[in-house]
Parts: C-alpha cells; structure tokens; sequence
C-alpha cells in the first residue's frame, strides 16, 4: 500500500489482485486453445490458404484446382473435428465466463478503481503544496530583489515553474487514468481470446462508451461540437419564444414533418456538393442546377399545352402518358444536370482549375441560357394528379421523406463501401500521394462532379413535384449557400478527405429547422441571410482550428 493510504495499491498488489483471474481463466484458456488446435485454427488457416491460392497467378488453372482440392478435403475433416469439439469450448467458455462475472469486478477492478481514485487525490493535493511551496519561494525571492530586470526574471523563472508543476500534475493524472483503463479494458482482453473477438451488442456499446470516456477531451470536444451545442440551444430559445408570441407551439409533429419535407429535395443538393468539398472542391452552379431542373421538369410534367415558349416553340407533352411524362422529366433533368457537372468536372480535373471557376462558369452559362431560351416566365403548374404519383401523403405522412432517405442509404454505400468512395477520401486528403498509390485523380473528380449533377436532377425533380411546378430560371437562387453551409455545419472539412454522410444529414435538418422557425417567427428573409453566414463562419473558423490543432 502506498505511504499511508489503505487503498492506493501498488502496481504488485494490483498483480496479485489479478493472479487468481489470470490463474483460472487462463487455465480454460489453454484448454480451449488445445480443442481449438485441430478445429477452428485449422480451419481459418486452411481457408485462407484457399483465399491465397485463388489470388495466385503463378499457378495454372489445374495446379490451382488440385491443390485447392487437397486443402478443401483438409477442410472438411478440420470443420468435422470443430464442430466435435464445439459443445466443450462452450462449456469451458460459460464456465471462465462465470467466474469472470462472479469475481472480476468485486475482486479486482473495484478494488483498483477505488485505488485510482485515492490516487488522483494524492496526485491533487501534490500539486497544491507544490504550488503553494513554489509561490513562497517566489514571493521570498522578489522581497530580496530591487533591480527591475531581475524581478522581471524571476517572474518568469516563476511561471515556468508553474507550468512545470501542472505538467507533471497532468501526467500523473494520465498515469492514474491508463492505470483504470487498463483494469477495465483486461475483462474484455479475457473475453476477447476465450470468444475469438466475438462481442455481444451490450458489450460492444459498454466499450465504445469507455473508450469514449478515456479519450474524452473537453477542448475538442468543443470544437467537434460547439457549433451544434448553440445552434440547440438557439433552437431551444426559438421553441420557447415561439408559443408567446405566435400563441402556438413551434416543436409539433405536423411542424417536424413540415421540416422534414423541406429538407428532404435539398438534401440530395447537399450530398452532391458534400463530395465536390470532400475533393477541398465546391459548386457555385447549384441554384441554377435547381432553377435548370425545375424549369425543363415543369415543362414536360406542364398541366395542359405550354403557355411559355423555349427559344420561341411551345412544347405540348399532353399527348403522352402520365407516367411516361414523369419518368422522361426525371431523366431529362439528371442528364441536364450530369451534363453540366461534367463540363466543371472536367475543367476542374483537366487543367486543375479551381471548381470555385469552374462552377461559377457553369453558373452564368446555366442561367443566361435558360433565361434568354424562355424570357424568365415561370411555366406555371404541372399535372395536379403527379405529385400524388411520386410523393404521395400516407395517413398526412410525405413520403418525399422516404426519396431522401433512399438517397442518403445510397450515397452512404458508395462512400463507405465501394472502391469510389474509398478513392475519394485519398484523393480529398491527398491528391499527389493517392496519384502515386495508383488512383486516377482525374477519373475520380469527374466521377464526383457526375454523381453531384445526378443528385441535383434527381433533387430538382423532387422540388418540382412538391412544388406542384412553378418552375423558372430564378427559382433555387441562393440554395448552393444553404447546401454548402450545410455540409460544412454537418463535418465535411474544406480541406480535403473528412466528413461523414451522417454530418451531412445533420447539418441539413439544423438549417432547415432554423429557417423554418425563423419564418414562422416572421424574421425578415434578409436577416436570415445575416444569421447562416454567421454560421457558416464561425463552423469554418471552428474546421481551421480543428486543422491546425492537428497540424
């Protein structure tokens, strides 16, 4: 025991805490590591033998097929004996597993928790009479001194030597917590080889949270998630402050679903643009994608003959199917859009021009030709019956919310399990090392800048039907700033290969949410501009920093 204190254990006594546990579960382990000899390692090795004989190509088509015949007969004797063997392991498993529970907590991480914990406190009250020793000194020595710059000196001998003195309270702080950590993490190491890393949900969650909790810090956790905390918490003061002066509550379900609804188009605008700045890329050209989209989709989905022209014809799809209409709007749309984004792409990847150029380009373009082809009228209403077809309400619930969730599951496997998504990342977080690695920079920007012009078709497609149409060149002004700030709101760094799907979801239904309060509330249009590029300021001042701090 340590100087006094019954319950600071040394680090022999913490052993012999543990020796009983290491004693008897380590005995069923060499059991089960006997049965599994001639099974289970048997079988994973020969397996991956197969594995590796499959990927080999120095071998002959026959060569392969006799020796992975020899290896799957091997295989099948080795599952025999596994599958003998298997009712004894689990017996032998229940039983450490048992004694584990009967005996690890009470006998020995307790003790030692108890033990951290005196310890921390010791580790405290050093520092504090190392402190106070420290100030006494000082003010001794500054009682002795006249000389201006001799005081000076020993201000800051003096506070170099608090700096000191907090570093070594740090670490012993540190040590204590590894120490802990280390007593709660060697149950799990137990467990680990007596199940070969097969975990139960309950104690996979148990992991993640102590993990969670070694590794918390409080300065990055503020800046992972400062923003979010005050936009709640403005969101909090919206919904209380919205019930006394509108006289009704701002948080109901019918409102929630009002939310939802109106994310739902941007947000595949969002996940569009989330890849070009996973790239350290934007697009400026998103509005005008919208605009674009809504124009040409209102025009073939028009309720009735086209009261507006295109470059001076009027196009009259009444004859054709409904649903024919539908699909051809939608396909329109998306190649428009694709069309677009490969040109910016393409620019971008080719020559190495920055997609800020590349998409403002595309911006002018978009708009000055769809506003010279139809004069800047808006096409008025499509087919009253299509948005029951693609959005249609279920019991008041709009499953246009069901459409964004398709894609946020979509884009999500193709970022995370794919060889695209995975390319994407390296190419985002460095271009030149991905290049080398043998990844094509060019095929991957383009490939973004594509799968961003699907999403914006498919998104301007969606708007147009919930909007019952209306579609003209101004509409979607400004949305590239929503879609953009909410990207970086929801994680994805502007510079280069991080951000999560999931972030991008967030950071969608935050800007919506607070939007949609905001006019409920009756703020002016112009000061909710004021409000988002505050947002968007203070989450890229919070990306630098996070940036630097990793530098």
């Amino acid at each position: 025991m340590a100087k006094g204190n019954s319950k600071v254990l040394t680090a022999e006594q913490e052993l012999q805490l543990r020796q009983p546990i290491e004693d008897y579960v380590g005995k069923i382990q060499a059991q089960i590591d006997g049965l599994r000899v001639e099974g289970t390692d048997k079988v994973i090795s020969l397996q991956n033998s197969i594995d590796g004989l499959k990927r080999d190509r120095t071998l002959t088509k026959g060569e392969k097929e006799d020796r992975i015949a020899k290896l799957r007969t091997e295989l099948e004797k080795a599952k025999e004996v596994e599958v003998r063997n298997k009712d004894e392991i689990a017996k032998l498993i229940a039983d450490a597993e048992g004694y584990l529970k009967a005996h690890f907590d009470k006998e020995y991480y307790q003790p030692v928790k108890e033990s951290c914990e005196q310890e921390k406190e010791l580790v405290k009250e050093r520092y504090r009479q190392k402190i106070a020793e420290l100030e006494k000194e000082h003010q001794q020595n500054l009682s002795k001194l006249s000389d201006h710059q001799e005081i000076k000196d020993e201000k800051y001998v003096y506070k170099n030597l608090l700096f000191d003195a907090k570093i070594q309270m740090q670490k012993g702080l540190q040590e204590v917590k590894d120490r802990r950590h280390a007593a709660y993490a060697y149950e799990y190491h137990l467990i680990d080889l007596l199940r070969m890393s097969k975990f139960t949900f309950m104690e996979t969650r148990a992991q993640k949270w102590e993990n969670y909790k070694y590794t918390f810090n409080r300065r990055s956790f503020l800046l992972q998630n400062g923003l979010y905390i005050a936009i709640i918490l403005i969101f909090i003061m919206l919904c209380i402050i919205t019930p006394i002066i509108k006289h009704s509550p701002l948080l109901t379900y019918n409102n929630v679903l009002n939310i939802l609804q109106q994310a739902s188009p941007r947000m595949f605008l969002a996940l569009g643009v989330a890849g070009l700045i996973l790239l350290t890329g934007t697009d400026l050209s998103i509005g005008r994608m919208v605009g674009m989209g809504m124009t040409t989709a209102t025009i073939i989905m028009h309720q009735g003959i086209n009261t507006g022209a295109v470059f001076g014809h009027i196009f009259d799809f009444t004859e054709m199917p409904l649903g024919v209409r539908v699909i051809l709007a939608l396909v329109v749309c998306i190649v428009l859009c694709t069309f677009f984004t490969t040109i910016a792409g393409f620019f971008t990847a080719k020559f190495k021009m920055h997609p800020f150029i590349s998409t403002m380009a595309n911006m002018l373009v978009i708009f000055g030709l769809v506003t010279y082809a139809t004069k800047g009228v808006s096409f008025g209403a499509i087919e009253p019956t299509i948005p029951n077809m693609i959005i249609p309400k279920v019991n008041s619930f709009p499953t246009i919310i069901l459409w964004a969730v398709a894609a946020i599951a979509i884009i999500w496997f193709i970022w995370n399990k794919t060889t695209f998504g995975k390319n994407l990342y390296a190419v985002g977080g460095n271009p030149e090392a991905a290049a080398v690695s043998g990844i094509s920079v060019f095929a991957v920007t383009v490939g973004a800048f594509v799968l961003a012009g699907i999403l914006y078709g498919f998104g301007s497609w969606l708007e147009c039907a919930r909007m019952v149409g209306s579609g003209s060149a101004a509409y979607g002004q400004g949305w590239e700033m929503d879609a953009i700030a909410a990207c970086v709101v929801g994680g994805v760094s502007f510079t280069g290969g991080i951000g999560k799907i999931s972030g991008v979801v967030v950071g969608v239904c935050i800007f919506t949410a607070l939007t949609y309060s905001l006019t409920i509330l009756g703020i002016d249009t112009n000061l909710q501009f004021v409000f988002s590029g505050i947002i968007i300021l203070v989450a890229v001042t919070l990306d630098c920093l996070k940036y630097v701090q990793k530098k």
